[in-house]
């Protein structure tokens, strides 16, 4: 009897001992779900409460990159002294070039602002059938290279998607039939002037023909200039004009770093006779429009000067390696409205943004501080 209370008690205190154990594991599961559980509505308001506070500091460096432009606008005051040193050689807004901001209203030093005046790109509803064969002939390699009959059969559906009528212009053209039979179909704009950047692309051919082409840097529909400003131009249009080389473009950008272009003498001295033969009546240097695209982005960790290109193992390195950013193409109506805002796309892919990719000794004029 004494054994079988013996055994009774030790299966007792046996279950005893499993109970607690359980307990305990039981406890710590549930205190550990639980401080998962802390843990996790802790990063949340973190996350959350940073996130908050970059969209307020994007939202804040935009609202003043509208500001610098309705600036740019106001009268000077009676009172302000003027450097007409500089005034003589640096306009003020040839700097919405897309280079790096130090805004009248100094925004978050951890947000980038860079600003495009549409006047350094190609405009699509400003190309007349002369101009747009040359820019064909270019873009399939040059006149020498290019297809007589793709570059005419390019130029005739370029013909039918703006003109007024669903009829093909000849056989090599392309019509409402021709778009309706597509996957997904579509029709055509039938209107002379695009309402898009990237409606280029749904013109037969052409999607090939711009394939890797940043079509939101390079082209744009508004403002009603044909020539586009060497001060102000992107390098994704400057590479799409006929006569254009790589060598030319870095010269162009490294010039206008430190000095404006304000004469066809001196686009002269950047750009030799016979290319100059080609783009003539392409190019300018004064055209202005009201029109601008605005970047606005995180500043990258370790960026000190995006102005400097980064020359390393043969190769030339943007600084900035941002690609995409919050971007809006606005209206500039005066200082005394807000700019009308246009198109807004928190992913805008950015123009090349790099700085002129030469090294110091390269540079056709001297650069200060170098």
């Amino acid at each position: 009897m004494k054994t079988m209370n013996r055994v009774s008690t030790n299966q007792q205190r046996g279950a005893v001992i499993i109970i607690v154990l359980w307990t305990a594991v039981l406890l710590t599961v549930l205190v550990t779900a639980m401080a998962g559980k802390v843990r996790l509505s802790a990063s949340t308001v973190i996350h959350n409460y940073e996130a908050s506070a970059e969209w307020a500091g994007l939202m804040g460096s935009l609202s003043k990159a509208e500001a610098e432009l309705m600036l740019e606008l106001m009268p000077r005051p009676v009172t302000e002294e003027r450097d007409e040193e500089q005034d003589r050689y640096r306009e003020p807004r040839y700097r919405f070039n897309g280079q790096a901001l130090q805004l009248y209203y100094p925004g978050s030093e951890d947000f980038m602002v860079r600003i495009f005046d549409h006047g350094g790109k190609i405009n699509l509803n400003g190309i007349d059938r002369r101009v747009l064969q040359s820019y064909i002939e270019h873009w399939l390699g040059g006149p020498e290279e290019a297809d007589p009959d793709q570059v005419e059969e390019l130029i005739w559906t370029w013909v039918d998607w703006t003109d007024l009528n669903d009829q093909p212009s000849f056989a090599s053209g392309a019509e409402r039939d021709y778009y309706e039979s597509l996957e997904p179909g579509f029709v055509p704009r039938n209107y002379r002037e695009l309402d898009t950047v990237e409606e280029i692309l749904h013109i037969r051919g052409f999607a090939e023909l711009l394939e890797g082409v940043n079509v939101d840097a390079a082209f744009t529909i508004y403002g009603n200039h044909s020539a586009i400003n060497l001060n102000l131009a992107t390098r994704d249009a400057l590479q799409l004009i006929p006569g254009m080389t790589d060598a030319i473009i870095e010269d162009i950008i490294a010039y206008r770093e430190v000095e404006d272009i304000d004469s066809q003498l001196e686009i002269a001295e950047l750009i030799p006779f016979e290319n100059l033969q080609l783009m003539q009546q392409l190019v300018g240097y004064s055209t202005t429009t009201p029109y601008f695209s605005i970047f606005v982005y995180p500043r990258p960790e370790g960026l000190q000067d995006s102005s400097r290109i980064i020359f390393e193992d043969g190769e030339f390195i943007n600084p900035d390696p941002v690609r995409q950013a919050w971007s809006e193409i606005v209206e500039v109506r005066g200082f005394r409205n807000l700019p009308r805002v246009l198109k807004i796309d928190p992913y805008g892919r950015l123009p090349d943004t790099s700085p002129a990719r030469l090294l110091e000794q390269d540079r056709p004029i001297d650069v200060p501080g170098s």
